[in-house]
C-alpha cells in the first residue's frame, strides 16, 4: 500500500512539474501568441470592399446599361484560428472551382490573419459555406462584371480580370474612377460574428464605390455598324480580316460609335487565344491611310490660297519627284484637268501639284512646301499627335522636311497618304474640322456620369484650335461632294442630302522573296482599303463623320470596292436614325 501511495506521489509531482511547465509557457514564454488568438476570437478584421462602377451607353436620349455587377463572394481565411482539415473539405466540396490558392500556402503562416482562397463565388454557393459556420472563415461581398451586350464592343469596353482590375478599353482607361476605393472594418465582435461598436480598436473606414460612367456611345449605332461590318467580312470568309469603324459627331468630336470586327466575349476573356482580338484598333493602330490624306492636302493649299478646285494641270498619267516615277493608279483623264477632277479620280498627280504649288512654284518641290504641308499635318490638323482622347491611343509618325534623304520624295508621297501613319480616331478628328467650318474638338467617349440615379450630362465640347477657315470648310465640303457623283447618279445618296468622302486604298510594307522590304503590289498585293465621309442636309453642317477600314494579311481591298459600301450603308442609316429632315 506504501508503495502505491509512493508512486502516486512521484505521478502527482511529475504530472504538478508538466502542468507548471505548460503553464509557464502559455503564461510567460508564449504569452503574446495566445493573447493574439484569443483576441482573434472576439475581434474581427475585414476589408469592405468598393462597388465598381457601372458602364453605360446611350439608346438615344437616354443612358442605359452596357456593364454592369453580379454580386458574388470572396472567400477569406483566417489561418491563425480556421481548422484546416475541416475549412479544406468544406470550401473544396463547395466552392472548388474558385479556388485560387495552394491549401500549403494557405497555412504556411499561423501568424497571417487574412488569406483569400477563393473569388467570385456565386451566392449559392457562399451560402452553403457560410450555413457551416466556420471558424476563421468569412465571405466578402464583392462583384463580377456582367456585359449584357455579349460581344458588343467588346473592343471599346475591354474587360475586368480575377484580380478586379480592368484590362484593355474603356474598363482599363478609366479603372481608377470605375474601381473605387476600397474600405476597412476591426471592431470587436460577438459570438456570431456580428461587429459591436464597442472598444477602443474599432476602425471604419466606408469604401467609396466607383463612378458609373455614360459613354458617347449610342447602342443601336454600334450595333447596326458592327452587324455592317460583321456582314462584309462574312463575304471574305477568312479570320485574318478584320474592319474597323468610328462614326463621329463632328460638331463636338463626340464619338457615337467605334467597331471593331471580330469581337470577343468579355465575359469569358481567358478564352481568347490571341491577345491581339482585345485590341481597339480604331484608337491603338497606326497605318498608312493612302488617298484619303488627298483631302488634307488639298485643303491646305486651298486654306494658304495657292489653289481652288478649278485649279488646272496637265495630267500624263505620272509624274517624276527626285527622279522617281509616281504613278496614278486611274491611267485616263489625260490633258488640262482641274484639281476637282484629280480629287474625284484620285490621281496623285493632283496631289503632288498641289504640294508644288503650295511651296509657290508649279514645277517642282521645294523646302517651303515642305514646311507648310508638315504645319498643317502635324500643328493643324495633329497628325503624330495624341489626339486626347480617354482611351489608349498612338501618336503615329509623321517625318518632318529635314529628317532623311530625298524629303521632297516622300513629301510627294506624304499627299496620298504614304510615309505618314495614322489612327483612325486622328482620321476622323481632323476630317471632322475639315468640314464642320474649320472646328477642331478633342474626340471624346464620355457622355457623362449616373450620379444618385441621375444623368449628369457631359456637354461642354473640348475645342482645341481653328484648322481652316470657314471659307476652305465650305469649299472641301463641295469638292468631297463632287467626289461622290456616281452615289448620287445610282440613287444611293438620296436626293436633299449632302454626302462627301474619299476613297484610300493603300499598300504595305512586305518582305520580298529575295529578303528585301518594300510596298506590296499596288494592283494585286496586300493593301488596306479605308474610306472617310460625312453626311446631313443639304445646306447645313454635316451630322456625322464615319471612317470605316478593312484588311487582311495577304488580302487586296480596294477602298472603293471594299470601304465605300459600307459607309454608304451606314451613312444612310444614320440620316435614319438621326431624323435628319432632306431639304424640300
Amino acid at each position: 500500500m506504501n508503495k502505491r501511495f509512493g508512486f502516486l506521489r512521484i505521478l502527482l509531482i511529475f504530472a504538478t512539474v508538466a502542468i507548471g511547465t505548460r503553464l509557464f509557457f502559455v503564461q510567460i514564454i508564449e504569452h503574446d501568441e495566445w493573447v493574439a488568438k484569443a483576441e482573434a476570437q472576439h475581434n474581427l478584421e475585414n476589408t469592405l470592399l468598393a462597388k465598381r462602377g457601372n458602364i453605360y451607353m446611350m439608346d438615344g436620349d437616354e443612358p442605359v446599361e452596357a456593364v454592369m455587377n453580379e454580386t458574388v463572394y470572396t472567400i477569406v481565411i483566417d489561418p491563425m484560428i480556421a481548422d484546416q482539415k475541416k475549412v479544406k473539405k468544406v470550401i473544396g466540396e463547395n466552392a472548388g472551382e474558385y479556388i485560387i490558392a495552394e491549401w500549403k500556402d494557405v497555412f504556411a503562416d499561423k501568424n497571417s490573419r487574412y488569406y483569400v482562397v477563393a473569388k467570385n463565388v456565386p451566392r449559392k454557393n457562399a451560402k452553403k459555406i457560410e450555413e457551416k459556420e466556420l471558424v476563421g472563415v468569412w465571405m466578402q461581398q464583392g462583384t463580377k462584371r456582367v456585359y449584357p451586350e455579349g460581344e458588343m464592343a467588346s473592343g471599346l469596353l475591354g474587360f475586368v480580370n480575377n484580380d478586379g482590375k480592368g484590362q484593355y478599353g474603356v474598363e482599363e482607361a478609366l479603372d481608377d474612377r470605375l474601381a473605387g476605393k476600397n474600405g476597412l472594418l476591426k471592431a470587436v465582435k460577438d459570438i456570431n460574428g456580428i461587429a459591436l461598436s464597442i472598444g477602443d480598436e474599432n476602425v471604419l473606414i466606408p469604401a467609396k464605390d466607383g463612378e458609373n460612367v455614360v459613354l458617347s456611345i449610342d447602342k443601336n449605332i454600334q450595333f447596326f455598324v458592327e452587324k455592317t461590318l460583321a456582314e462584309k467580312l462574312a463575304t471574305v470568309n477568312d479570320d485574318k480580316v478584320k474592319a474597323s469603324a468610328i462614326v463621329m459627331d463632328p460638331n463636338n468630336g463626340k464619338i457615337l460609335a467605334v467597331a471593331n470586327v471580330p469581337n470577343y466575349d468579355p465575359s469569358n476573356y481567358s478564352q481568347v487565344e490571341d491577345a491581339a482580338a482585345y485590341k481597339n484598333y480604331a484608337f491603338e493602330e497606326a497605318y498608312e491611310p493612302a488617298s484619303v490624306c488627298k483631302t488634307f492636302t488639298f485643303a491646305t493649299a486651298i486654306d494658304t490660297g495657292t489653289m481652288a478646285p478649278e485649279t488646272t494641270y496637265t495630267n500624263n498619267g505620272y509624274t517624276t519627284v527626285n527622279d522617281t516615277i509616281i504613278k496614278n493608279a486611274y491611267q485616263g483623264m489625260f490633258g488640262t484637268i482641274t484639281m476637282q477632277t484629280a480629287l474625284n479620280y484620285s490621281l496623285n498627280t493632283g496631289s503632288t501639284q498641289a504640294l508644288r504649288l503650295i511651296g509657290g512654284d508649279p514645277n517642282s518641290i521645294n523646302r517651303n512646301g515642305m514646311d507648310i504641308l508638315y504645319k498643317y499635318y502635324h500643328d493643324v490638323f495633329g497628325f503624330g499627335q495624341l489626339t486626347g482622347v480617354e482611351l489608349l491611343e498612338t501618336e503615329g509618325q509623321i517625318s518632318t522636311p529635314d529628317s532623311g534623304y530625298a524629303m521632297d520624295l516622300t513629301y510627294a508621297n506624304m499627299t496620298f497618304g504614304q510615309g505618314v501613319s495614322i489612327s483612325m480616331v486622328q482620321l476622323a478628328s481632323a476630317f471632322s474640322s475639315i468640314v464642320n467650318g474649320g472646328k477642331y474638338y478633342t474626340p471624346s467617349v464620355l457622355a457623362g456620369k449616373i450620379e444618385k440615379d441621375v444623368f449628369v450630362k457631359d456637354e461642354n465640347a473640348k475645342f482645341v484650335r481653328n484648322t481652316v477657315s470657314e471659307t476652305t470648310s465650305e469649299v472641301m465640303r463641295g469638292m468631297l461632294y463632287g467626289t461622290r457623283y456616281n452615289r448620287r447618279l445610282y440613287g444611293i445618296d438620296r436626293p436633299g442630302y449632302y454626302v462627301g468622302g474619299k476613297t484610300g486604298t493603300g499598300q504595305v510594307i512586305i518582305q520580298r522573296s529575295d529578303g528585301t522590304w518594300g510596298y506590296s503590289e499596288a494592283a494585286t498585293g496586300e493593301t488596306i482599303a479605308n474610306y472617310v465621309g460625312f453626311g446631313g442636309a443639304e445646306g447645313e453642317l454635316p451630322e456625322y463623320v464615319i471612317v470605316v477600314k478593312i484588311w487582311g494579311e495577304g488580302h487586296h481591298f480596294e477602298g472603293e470596292r471594299d470601304a465605300l459600301p459600307m459607309f454608304d450603308t451606314i451613312s444612310n442609316y444614320m440620316i435614319d436614325y438621326l431624323k435628319i429632315k432632306p431639304k424640300e
